[in-house]
């Protein structure tokens, strides 16, 4: 399936299974945004990983167990 121009947020996606979510979604031509909420160094891990699969992605910083 292609995802050609979409785009998709991944919360968590810095590591674990939202990092593969998002590496396979990339892959399949979404735009991805990583989010994280501590561990910058992996987002932006995953943001390289993400780029050297063709999409345009970027970081977004958020604290979402709390509703604010």
């Amino acid at each position: 399936m292609s995802l050609k121009g979409k785009y998709a947020l991944i919360t968590g996606s810095s590591r674990g299974i939202g990092r593969g979510v998002a590496s396979k979604l990339a892959e399949a031509g979404a735009h991805v945004a990583v989010h994280y909420y501590q561990n910058e160094i992996a987002a932006k891990q995953t943001l390289a990983m993400i780029r050297d699969r063709g999409s345009e992605g970027f970081i977004v910083q958020a604290d979402t167990t709390k509703p604010d």
